[in-house]
C-alpha cells in the first residue's frame, strides 16, 4: 500500500515538473519575441506569469519535502526526489532570466536596431529552447546518454555568445547611435548563455539519478577525450 502510494505521488510530480519545464520554455520564447518584436505587452505578460512558474516551483519543493519526511525513500527513489527538487530550482531561475530579457524589451525606446545581431539572438534563443525541451525528454527518459549529448550542445550556445558579443562590440564602436541597443543585445545573450548552463545543470542531475555521482559535465573534459 506503502509503496503504490508512493510511486502515485512520485507519478504527480515528475507530471507537475514537467509542466513547469513547459511554462519556462514558454515564457524565454515569449521573451526572445517580445524583445525582438519590441512588444512590450508580451514582454510585461512574461513577468506577470513569472509568479506562477515560482510558484510551482515552491510547490514542487513542498510536495519533494513531505514525500521524504512521511515516506523516508532510500536509494534510488530518494534521489529521484533529489533531482526533482534541484531541476526545478534550475527551472525556476531559467524563468527568472526570460523576465530580464523581458525587462530589456520594456527599457529599449526605439534605438537604433541592428537586424543582423537581432536574427543571430534569434537563433541563439531557438538553439536553447531545442535544449530545454531535449532535457525535459531526456528527464523523463531517465537517459543519462541523452543528457550528456544535451550538454554537449551547449558548446553551440557558447559560440553564439561570443559571435554577438564581437558583433555587438563592433557595432557600438563603428555607430554610437547603437550603443543603448548594443548594450541590452549583450545583456539578452549573457541571459540565453546562462539558461544554457542550466539546462546543462539539470543535465548533470539525470546523470546522478542513474549512476547516483555528481559529476560537472565540464565542456572543457568533453573536449580533451
Amino acid at each position: 500500500m506503502l509503496r503504490s502510494q508512493f510511486e502515485e505521488d512520485l507519478t504527480k510530480i515528475h507530471d507537475k515538473f514537467e509542466k513547469m519545464g513547459e511554462d519556462v520554455n514558454e515564457a524565454i520564447r515569449k521573451s526572445i519575441r517580445a524583445f525582438i518584436d519590441h512588444d512590450k505587452s508580451l514582454a510585461k505578460e512574461v513577468i506577470a506569469d513569472d509568479e506562477r512558474i515560482n510558484a510551482k516551483e515552491q510547490d514542487l519543493e513542498k510536495k519533494c519535502f513531505e514525500m521524504i519526511a512521511l515516506q523516508q525513500p532510500v536509494t534510488l527513489d530518494l534521489r529521484k526526489i533529489v533531482t526533482i527538487m534541484k531541476a526545478s530550482s534550475d527551472l525556476e531561475r531559467m524563468g527568472d532570466h526570460a523576465v530580464s530579457i523581458a525587462k530589456s524589451t520594456i527599457r529599449v525606446k526605439g534605438n537604433k536596431r541592428v537586424l543582423e545581431i537581432e536574427n543571430e539572438i534569434s537563433e541563439m534563443a531557438t538553439h536553447v529552447m531545442a535544449m530545454v525541451s531535449e532535457v525535459l525528454i531526456a528527464y523523463v527518459n531517465t537517459d543519462s546518454q541523452h543528457a550528456i549529448e544535451i550538454a554537449l550542445s551547449d558548446k553551440l550556445t557558447n559560440k553564439y555568445f561570443k559571435s554577438i558579443y564581437s558583433h555587438s562590440i563592433k557595432a557600438m564602436q563603428e555607430n554610437p547611435e547603437t550603443v543603448i541597443v548594443g548594450a541590452d543585445y549583450l545583456q539578452v545573450a549573457g541571459y540565453l548563455e546562462r539558461i544554457g548552463d542550466y539546462v546543462t545543470n539539470i543535465c548533470e542531475w539525470i546523470v546522478y539519478l542513474t549512476t547516483g555521482k555528481i559529476e560537472e559535465l565540464d565542456l572543457k573534459n568533453f573536449e580533451e577525450n
